[in-house]
């Protein structure tokens, strides 16, 4: 029998003092108390569960009830109850018939949210054991639903919407029909649509899958929905900021798209080009926030035929080539930067364009004539710069390849000479050469691979299409990480495949990709703009190849 505190258990020798009975009430009392809590918590979300039962159950023919199932839905799943949600749609849909839609669309997004719960909490036991049951009431809850609606009814395309993510998920023969049937369906039901939302919703799934394709489809669909013609042109660039500072950038372009089409036709030139370059602007390539390179060239080349080449001034032409050049519109980028260096003779930047328009005839046009040409020019500068020194390395490494040896020799020893204790990260690449030549050896094999699909004419019909590389920052600091990822693509899937062989070359810093690795990280010490090369290997012959640069500051 429990005392009061101070006093001596009846069935103990331990004595309690006043202090240490004060701490043990307080915890008897805080379990107590958050035992209550949790028994309060419980029934009001009972409680809330009840109303919304009710609510569903009594209401009016014309009631929109998808509200109150969505917030039901909620109740449910803030706590992963997706068992106990299935239940109670079972009971509702045998009650009330007429409920039979939404609770068969209810218990198929259930089960496919449990099933991707099951698989990222890796509760394996009940995912296997039940796994086959939950797919089975999924597919056959979508199917109802369609089968019992048109493409007019919202839920019809949800339920479409599911069926295609459970195969997409899947990566079974059924993703593409699936996919196919769901656009249909949500361009006939955006036809005659008063809700807007679920073209919106759909949209922002595709993309999450990536299908940046379709969803724009739907965006734009969705926005001159949004967009009446009654709403002014201010209002149309407060919305496209708005989509963008959420983050969905594909939305964003589609308000954009309106808000460009309508002030053009409006706004005399001296107000619609300042506007037009801060959208550029704010599209560019950065490292920080979001970004489309892409379509920011697509609003630069707009500002060039309505302005013309005045249009550009010196630090609008160098973000437009370097926008270019990270959107990977390689052939524009080297225009850009040769009219940069025309107009601006003086511009701080001239080493580094004059060397990327070296690399891009070079490597990416197969145009070595032009791409010496540029090596060669730098290579004769006094002040150093790294693009000096590195156009002095490609003019080396390309006279070896080209098996003139003297001539390469020359160059390595005259980088060696001019670079003397700075710029180790070239003058390594360098000695490495001059070792090949010394001992009689072909350059390193990653390399040589590089260059002869890049420059041989046997290779011309490798065109860049079939791979890409991309880094992550382009402008890094000195030590900086800095992430290099690739993707290949082989036949109409467009997937990466695991047994690709990865050939990495250039400057890569730090790191030495092995053979298998698609993505690397590195860093680098010095500054300059870092070449990246790939070669990509499948099991049946050389894929493709490609080249990134990284600007090190």
């Amino acid at each position: 029998m429990l005392q009061a505190p101070g006093f001596k258990l009846q069935a103990s020798s331990l004595v309690f003092k006043p202090a240490a009975c004060s701490l043990w009430r307080v915890a008897i009392c805080g379990v107590l108390f958050l035992s209550a809590a949790w028994i309060s918590s419980f029934a009001q979300e009972a409680d809330k569960i009840a109303v919304l039962t009710k609510q569903i159950t009594e209401a009016k023919p014309d009631t929109d009830l998808y509200p109150l199932f969505e917030e039901l839905k909620g109740q449910y799943f803030k706590d992963n109850k997706y068992a106990e949600f299935v239940e109670s749609l079972k009971s509702l849909g045998a009650q009330q018939k007429t409920l039979e839609v939404f609770t068969n669309y209810y218990i198929s997004l259930a089960r496919y949210s449990q099933l991707k719960y099951l698989e990222e909490a890796q509760e394996w036991d009940d995912y296997f054991s039940n796994g086959n049951t939950y797919r089975d009431e999924l597919v056959a809850g979508a199917q109802k639903v369609i089968a019992s609606t048109n493409s007019k009814d919202m839920l019809n395309i949800y339920a479409r919407l599911i069926l295609w993510q459970f195969h997409k998920d899947q990566q079974d023969a059924f993703f593409e029909s699936a996919l196919e049937d769901l656009m249909s369906a949500t361009l006939e039901y955006s036809e005659g649509a008063k809700n807007i939302a679920p073209i919106k919703d759909i949209a922002d799934r595709l993309i999450s899958y990536g299908e940046k394709g379709k969803s724009k489809e739907l965006y734009k669909i969705y926005v001159k929905k949004l967009v009446t013609s009654d709403v002014k042109e201010e209002d149309l660039a407060i919305i496209a900021s708005d989509f963008l500072k959420e983050g969905n950038l594909e939305l964003a372009e589609s308000v954009y798209d309106v808000y460009i089409e309508r002030i053009t036709s409006l706004y005399p030139k001296e107000k619609l080009l300042p506007i037009l370059i801060d959208i550029a602007k704010t599209f560019s390539y950065k490292n920080e926030g979001k970004n489309d390179a892409a379509y920011a060239e697509g609003i630069f080349e707009k500002l060039a035929q309505l302005g013309g080449e005045g249009v550009f001034d010196e630090g609008l032409l160098y973000l437009r080539a370097f926008n270019s050049e990270k959107a990977k519109e390689y052939n524009k980028a080297k225009d850009v930067y040769i009219d940069l260096i025309k107009q601006y003779p003086q511009t701080p930047h001239i080493d580094e364009a004059e060397f990327k328009i070296g690399i891009i005839n070079t490597y990416v046009l197969r145009d070595i004539q032009t791409g010496r040409w540029y090596f060669e020019k730098l290579s004769q500068k006094e002040t150093l710069s790294a693009q000096v020194i590195s156009s002095i390395y490609q003019l080396g490494l390309l006279s070896q390849w080209q098996e003139d040896l003297v001539k390469a020799k020359e160059y390595y020893n005259k980088l060696l000479d001019k670079a003397k204790d700075s710029f180790t990260e070239t003058v390594i690449l360098t000695k490495e050469r001059l070792k090949e030549i010394e001992e009689a050896r072909t350059i390193e094999y990653n390399l040589k691979m590089f260059l002869d699909v890049s420059l041989k004419k046997e290779y011309e019909n490798l065109d860049m299409s079939k791979s890409v590389v991309n880094s992550f920052p382009y402008r890094a600091e000195k030590e900086e990480a800095v992430k290099v990822s690739s993707t290949a693509y082989t036949g109409s899937t467009g997937c990466m495949q695991v047994e690709m062989q990865y050939l990495w070359s250039g400057h890569l810093g730090l790191s030495k990709p092995q053979l298998g690795q698609s993505s690397f990280d590195t860093n680098y010490a010095h500054s300059g703009t870092k070449e990246i090369n790939l070669v990509v290997i499948s099991p049946s012959g050389i894929l493709d190849r490609n080249i990134d640069m990284v600007d090190v500051d």
